[in-house]
């Protein structure tokens, strides 16, 4: 099996020249190893798998500022995950 570090810069040198399925992978690379930064900069990047685990973790831990940073990024759903929180009632309370 190859080296990590070498399949990371191969996979990172196809990400560059846009292979989206090497960018795709890298994501799940950052996520599995919990590199918050790094899936920023693939979401920055365009990486919209990035976006979605991004998002996914941010609902998780119900950090509305972090899924506005991730709409804006240009991950839309993010923006639906927030709009969501924000429309859900609290408490069992409807206003």
């Amino acid at each position: 099996m190859a080296n990590m570090n070498t399949d990371r810069e191969t996979l990172r040198d196809l990400a560059d020249e846009g292979n989206e399925t090497a960018m795709d992978r890298l994501a799940d690379l950052a996520d599995s190893a919990g590199d918050l930064g790094e899936l920023s900069e693939l979401l920055d990047e365009g990486s919209m798998h990035a976006g979605f685990l991004l998002t996914r973790r941010a609902v998780a831990a119900g950090d509305l500022r972090e899924l506005q940073r991730i709409s804006d990024a240009g991950y839309d759903e993010a923006g639906n995950k927030l709009n969501r929180l924000l429309k859900a009632p609290r408490d069992g309370h409807q206003d």
